[in-house]
């Protein structure tokens, strides 16, 4: 497979902060677990949290788009929301009282799925959104960050998204910035980053996982 790049730690969740802090969950999107991840962490960090990073890809990742989509269609979604599961009970045995997620693209997509099995407390997603068929209840606070433009099969407006959280009683806030693609937030692949939308949104992001996560 063409334009894959090996990632430090391959396989293995990268940890930041202290063990025993709330901790929240992060979900790379479907380059994978690329480097600028590593600072949107370290930040978390400093707001009082204990933060995970998974690599969902086993060891590599691209910023190739082609590439991106065969790393994607080779993913075990089952086997892949068990990953997510074993890291929030982990950090439950070690001693965080609440969880989040943050989930980006792909990422954002899984912690969106994840959340129906009410092991969460708290659930962000960038430049993400369920279907109809993929949506059950979200038994807790759903923040969403999208994009101007961007993408979206019918069932998975994230109109009708937002309009099915709200038919379940799923607290949600959204926000879509102006002038942004899909992928706005990754600092790596820089045909599609904003800093700007993306600094404002780790600023909601943040105050959000506070409220929700923090004592």
């Amino acid at each position: 497979m063409s334009m894959l790049v090996p990632i430090p730690s391959p396989g293995i969740a990268l940890e930041y902060g202290v063990r025993g802090r709330p901790l929240v969950v992060m979900l790379h999107d479907w380059f994978g677990r690329l480097p600028s991840l590593q600072a949107y962490a370290t930040a978390l960090v400093g707001r009082g949290f204990h933060v995970v990073v998974p690599d969902l890809y086993g060891g590599v990742a691209t910023t190739d788009e082609s590439a991106a989509q065969r790393l994607l269609d080779q993913l075990d979604i089952g086997m892949t929301l068990e990953v997510i599961d074993d890291l929030v009970r982990t950090g439950r045995e070690n001693g965080s009282p609440r969880v989040g997620l943050i989930g980006f693209s792909m990422g954002g997509w899984l912690a969106l799925l994840h959340a129906q099995g009410g092991a969460v407390d708290a659930v962000t997603a960038y430049c993400a959104s369920l279907d109809h068929s993929d949506h059950g209840v979200i038994p807790c606070s759903v923040q969403l960050h999208l994009a101007e433009v961007d993408t979206w099969e019918r069932e998975a407006e994230p109109d009708r998204f937002v309009e099915r959280l709200e038919d379940h009683g799923t607290p949600v806030s959204i926000f879509t910035y102006a002038g942004t693609r899909h992928g706005f937030a990754n600092g790596t692949i820089h045909a599609n980053v904003d800093e700007q939308a993306s600094a404002l949104a780790y600023a909601r992001t943040a105050k959000f996982l506070e409220f929700h996560l923090l004592d």
